[in-house]
Formats: structure tokens, sequence, C-alpha cells
């Protein structure tokens, strides 16, 4: 229940066994991407019609006419079907976009509010980050070891990174930014903070396996459940988390349509104009590049990124060295700035 404070709502105090960080719902997500990256009104109608048939995830009112949101560019604090109404220019077929990301739910796991918004600036989040206390804290730990040629001495302008209140979708949100700001691609950052499950008993590439082990000490996993759509205005796609526990299904249709969403059937199509069809699994990522025109690829895997990333190492080749110990191959590092599993202290070098 929210307090009424004259004509404004609040979430309720802490009082008892109720936390009120602990407020949590259901939500669903979706995207419509042209494949050819050509822009049309048709991606917007499209995107209408996948919130709407989202609108069982919101919640409203005993009115049945006040829900707790939904958005793309534009976001309000109202039922799916009135969006595009509350902004007609959405309907304005002069509008063109070749891509679109929607949710339905105002600020998933906790209460409306305008600031917590989705979309935010790269994802839109379906579930909940059941790590995000340890993530938050550990965020801010490394606060002040956090240095990087494009932001230089304005750096701590960005601290925190993780501010108080926000929701768990807000902070990885913020998180994710950091990273690709700071000189990252989108899918090489997401991979970062959702990796796959890559123990030895899983079969997955050496490459992949490399990447994920490297990157695991820089950053943790943000876990969930989770399903995550997101874009950076050129690249558009999804991911699970390693746990699956959140539904994703797709479809590609003849005429260079991709329809990711929460559930399946959020745009009906006939037989006929179905190319392919899908659904996300744990850990693995569905992306597509509109940068290509009408060659546009679709990458249904997490094998991609590693394979072009120069941080992929074989880690035989690997070599501790500081004033204190002497060369140990085949030793890695305990964080991205120790040369040495035993000391920590700095200097890491790769063997000739």
């Amino acid at each position: 229940m929210r307090e009424r404070t004259g004509k404004r709502f609040r979430p309720p105090k802490d009082h008892g066994l109720y936390e009120a960080r602990r407020e949590h719902d259901s939500c669903g997500v979706g995207a419509v991407v042209n494949l050819s990256g050509r822009r049309s009104h048709q991606i917007l109608e499209s995107a209408r019609q996948v919130i709407e048939h989202l609108h069982h995830r919101g919640a409203a009112g005993s009115d049945d006419i006040t829900g707790d949101g939904g958005g793309v560019l534009y976001k309000g604090m109202f039922m799916a079907h009135q969006l595009f109404a509350y902004y007609p220019d959405l309907y304005d077929e002069r509008m063109r976009t070749a891509l679109a990301i929607v949710h339905q739910r105002y600020s998933t796991n906790t209460f409306p509010n305008w600031r917590l918004a989705q979309p935010f600036r790269l994802i839109a989040h379906n579930g909940e980050i059941n790590t995000l206390s340890g993530n938050a804290h550990r965020m801010r730990a490394r606060e002040s070891q956090m240095a990087n040629d494009r932001f230089g001495a304005d750096i701590e302008t960005l601290f925190p990174v993780l501010a108080e209140g926000m929701s768990d979708s807000a902070c990885f949100d913020n998180a994710l930014e950091l990273l690709v700001r700071g000189g990252r691609s989108l899918p090489h950052a997401l991979m970062m903070m959702i990796p796959e499950a890559f123990g030895s008993a899983y079969h997955i590439s050496t490459d992949k396996r490399a990447f994920y082990e490297y990157h695991a000490a820089i950053m943790e996993p943000w876990d969930g459940p989770a399903a995550m759509v997101f874009t950076d205005g050129t690249l558009v796609g999804g991911t699970l988390d390693r746990n699956g526990l959140r539904p994703a299904r797709y479809v590609v249709t003849t005429d260079g349509r991709v329809v990711l969403g929460s559930e399946v059937g959020v745009i009906e199509f006939p037989p006929e104009q179905i190319r392919t069809k899908g659904r996300l699994q744990p850990g693995k990522m569905f992306l597509v590049d509109t940068s290509e025109g009408a060659s546009s690829t679709i990458t249904k895997s997490r094998a991609r990124s590693p394979a072009k990333s120069p941080i992929a190492v074989d880690w035989s080749g690997i070599a501790s060295s500081c004033e204190a110990c002497s060369p140990r191959p085949n030793r890695r590092p305990t964080n991205r700035n120790a040369c040495c599993a035993d000391c920590g202290r700095s200097g890491i070098r790769a063997k000739n």
C-alpha cells in the first residue's frame, strides 16, 4: 500500500518485517527492429502492438484507467494503450525509426517513480537482480581505483556510479553505460555483467572461457533471473542470465522485421510471413546488427564478441613478476591490477 500525502502518493516507510527496498513485481519487455536498418513508421506501429499486448504485465488501479506505466522514448504513468494517445506524435507517419524498445511496468522492483522510468539509456529489464547488494558494494569499493583515458580527471564526476534509491534495473543500466562509454562495445560489456555458465563442467570454447575468466577478475556477475533487451542505436538484442528463468521469444519475418518479447504472440503474423522463430536460452544473446544494411546479421549465441576481443588470451602465456616474487608461469592474477596471485603487487606482463 502507498501512503497518501496531500495529492501525492509516496512509497511506505519500513515498518515491522516490511522493507520497502524489497518491493518487486512482474513486468514485460520487447524490441522491434528493421533488419535493413531502414527507418519506417511501421516499426513504431509494431512497438505499439507489443506494449499493448503486454499490458497484463503492468499494474492497474481500481478505476482500471490508472497504471504504473509504460515507455519507448516516451514514458508516463498510464496504461499501455494510453501511451500513444498521450503522445500523438507517435501516431504521426512522419515519425520514423529503424528500432524500438518497449517496457511494460513503469519502474520494476520499486514503486512507480519518474526518474526510474524504463527503458533507460541502454536497456529495458524484465526480472530482478538478486545480487544487487553485493554488486553495489563492490562498485563503490572500486571507485577509488577507476581510471580511463576517455574520462580523464572528470571520472570523479561520475561517482557514485550507483546512487542510493535506484532500482536494480537503473543500477544495471548505470554500470553498463560506464563500461560502454569507457570504450567497450555493448555486447562486450553485457557479457562482462551477465556471463553464461563457464565452469569446467560446461562445454564452451577455450576463447570464451578465457574471456569470462579474465573479466571475472574485473566485474562480478549481476545475476537474475533477468531478461534484458538493449540497444546502442545500431545494435539491438536481448540476453538471458545463466539461470534462464525469464522468458524471451523472437520472430523474424519475411519482410525483414525482428520482434523480440517476453511472450510469444506479442504481434500476430500469418504463418507464411514467419521466416524463423525461437527463444533465448540461458546465458545466450540474440543480437541484430543494423549497420550492414540489407545484409544485416543476426547472432543467436555469444560466440561473436570474444573472438574479436584481444582479451581472450591463453592463460598459459601469463607470468607474474614483481620485486618480491620471481616469475611463476601459469599464475593467474587475482584482480585486474595484480601481478601475482600470492602477493597481489602490480606489474603483470606477458611472457615472451
